[in-house]
């Protein structure tokens, strides 16, 4: 009881007890106003006072309620992309640590006993030999995707040039990867939204553009960093809301954009392919290395 007293009587109240108070205030008026409608009785000056203190709380929990309101989507959105890289880099680790543990287990089981195995059997253990080792190389392709280690070891332009290889070794794909500036120096969570929305933007590439061309540049400018991507696919209709009409892709990367304080703009159209442009502003830590652009090139 001690407890709980001690809990509503700390200066300043946080918004549970703010509630508590208030409701205790409309509680008591509305059963003043009650008793004096009951039995006839004139209104005096204390139940004035407390129905006014209770209208006025009410207010101002109103006008609290409102403002939180007002900030809690992008609150909500960058909590939202926090989760999802801290879940990518879980699953990264799990790919890589425990599943690529037991298939390396298993394939190297296969190896032992492909050796020890009659000729008639060595074609299927062959086979499944080759098979966990595909799936191996896989799951260190997902793990990879998932969190690009490479990032913080080797910069952007390294990371996104071998992601690029890898992801379009076996297409028709003939990409370009333009960075005119040395791009070491760039805030982590820029490069890795940078990253994100070409990681992005090469898969909706495979899955829906058949382009035949892509052309990268990453440029290092005093207002910000800039990424262009641009294909000579099928194109689409970009929609004004992304995520209403099913545009997932485009959701996330304009939700990235966001976060940073960013601009984003897609160019595209059925038949004539897709234009996307970014623009990261600079910190204000950062603008003093973004100003040594000239002494890095």
């Amino acid at each position: 009881m001690y407890a709980s007293l001690k809990s509503i009587s700390t200066w300043p109240p946080s918004r549970e007890n703010a509630r508590r108070f208030t409701l205790i205030l409309c509680v008591l008026a509305a059963v003043g106003s009650l008793l004096t409608y009951a039995f006839s009785l004139p209104l005096c000056l204390g139940l004035l006072l407390l129905n006014i203190a209770a209208t006025a709380c009410v207010w101002v929990q109103y006008r609290l309620s409102r403002k939180s309101i007002k900030f809690q989507p992008q609150e909500l959105a960058d909590r939202l992309l926090e989760v999802q890289e801290n879940e990518r880099h879980r699953l990264s680790r799990e790919l890589h640590d425990d599943i690529g543990q037991l298939l390396t287990a298993a394939k190297l089981q296969s190896e032992w006993l492909r050796r020890r195995l009659p000729e008639d059997l060595q074609e299927h253990c062959t086979t499944l030999c080759d098979t966990l080792e595909e799936t191996l190389n896989k799951v260190r392709d997902v793990s990879a995707i998932l969190n690009p280690r490479q990032l913080t070891s080797l910069g952007l332009e390294a990371s996104l040039r071998a992601h690029l290889l890898k992801a379009l070794a076996n297409t028709s794909v003939h990409w370009s990867l333009d960075c005119q500036q040395r791009l070491n120096g760039i805030p982590e969570e820029m490069a890795v939204a940078a990253f994100r929305i070409a990681q992005e933007a090469v898969t909706n590439i495979l899955r829906h553009a058949q382009a035949k061309n892509l052309l990268i540049r990453v440029q290092r400018l005093p207002q910000g960093l800039t990424l262009m991507i641009t294909d000579d696919g099928q194109g689409f209709a970009p929609a004004a809301n992304p995520g209403r009409e099913g545009q997932r892709g485009m959701a996330g990367m304009a939700e990235r954009i966001e976060q940073l304080g960013g601009t984003l703009s897609v160019t595209s159209e059925p038949g004539n392919g897709t234009r996307i442009e970014a623009l990261f502003p600079w910190a204000p830590r950062a603008l003093e290395r973004a100003s040594t652009n000239k002494v890095m090139r």
